[in-house]
């Protein structure tokens, strides 16, 4: 290293992993080490529990610290520009989880829009609210913020241009099936290309690049990465949604069981949700698992092994499953898919 500070390496290949940031919000700009506006870095770092918290974004990271902070006490307020929340999940699910987290006490103001924000001599924070579609302006007051309306990848100012790297609209590199960019010895996973924000997805490319790299054949199922919300309850999601299958005109059938039916869950004293399975309706195969209940985050597993096996729904339900157990409600859903549930 010289004196600079600064260091050349040499290398045949370089694999771009360069990760994400938070995406700013304008009309309320951050300020971790304030403590009053801050991102999901800053709201880990709160000293003391806010009494009022207002979280602007109804997606996941928003959910998951603003129900982290309602259950410490705070009350929690989620502003929502589009007209639901999680608008990426299964719209029956998403429903089920606003009513869930409504019962646990957070607020919601969906529809609606922030158009500016400022700091009160008294420290606390005060938003000025307006509909998404236009209307009256409201002045809503709380003691902290918490920005969350996304991430965008960490890839301004780090030389692409220089190399000529092509990046889109939101700064996703370009890349080809093997994660080659336009510089044949560069490469690109992650955050910092197209697709879902996910460690897992990430490391699935990691593994698949290297693969390629050394002459192998590195693949990675898109169709089959799951995504985790982690709340109580949990929401879990493989697959497409029912919007999506009816969006590309695909028959499908519809299979559902909910945990108030589940044994393991009534005994545990936590049955919200339910479990649902999307079948294609000639061949049976799964095409889509959602779950939102006690510990979805580790059922989606075996819903991701079977999709990636191109199982049917037929399958899971002819395989036995320990009882009592959370597990036994995926195999109830998907006897109800092919229509022979047993308990209803």
């Amino acid at each position: 290293m010289n004196a600079g500070g600064t260091q050349t390496l040499e290398s045949k290949n370089i694999i771009l992993a360069v990760g994400s940031e938070v995406s700013p919000l304008p009309s309320c700009p951050v300020d971790n080490a304030g403590k009053k506006i801050v991102d999901s870095t800053g709201a880990l770092d709160l000293d003391k529990v806010p009494s009022k918290l207002a979280v602007i974004g109804g997606g996941v990271i928003g959910l998951e610290m603003g129900s982290v902070w309602r259950r410490l006490g705070s009350e929690v307020t989620v502003i929502e520009f589009l007209d639901s929340i999680t608008p990426s999940i299964d719209k029956e699910i998403s429903g089920q989880f606003l009513k869930i987290l409504k019962k646990q006490g957070m607020k919601f103001k969906l529809s609606t829009k922030v158009t500016s924000s400022r700091i009160t001599e008294t420290g606390t924070v005060k938003l000025t609210l307006e509909p998404s579609a236009g209307g009256a302006a409201e002045e809503f007051e709380v003691d902290v913020v918490l920005v969350s309306t996304g991430r965008r990848p960490f890839t301004k100012n780090i030389g692409l241009e220089d190399l000529g790297i092509e990046t889109d609209r939101i700064g996703r590199i370009k890349v080809d099936k093997h994660f080659q960019t336009v510089v044949p010895s560069i490469f690109a996973i992650g955050d910092a290309i197209d697709g879902p924000m996910l460690a897992h997805k990430a490391e699935e490319e990691g593994i698949a690049c290297v693969e390629n790299l050394a002459g192998k054949v590195g693949h990675v199922n898109y169709d089959t990465i799951p995504g985790v919300v982690y709340t109580h309850p949990e929401v879990a999601t493989v697959g497409q949604t029912e919007e999506q299958l009816k969006e590309a005109k695909v028959a499908y059938n519809k299979g559902i069981f909910p945990f108030s039916g589940n044994s393991r869950a009534r005994t545990n004293g936590d049955f919200d949700g339910m479990i649902k399975v999307l079948a294609d309706k000639e061949t049976d195969k799964i095409l889509g698992l959602h779950i939102i209940g006690p510990a979805a985050g580790e059922m989606i597993a075996e819903g991701v092994l079977a999709m990636e096996y191109g199982a049917s729904s037929e399958d899971i339900a002819r395989t036995c499953h320990a009882h009592p157990t959370l597990s036994e409600g995926l195999k109830e859903a998907c006897m109800a898919t092919y229509d022979k549930p047993i308990h209803i």
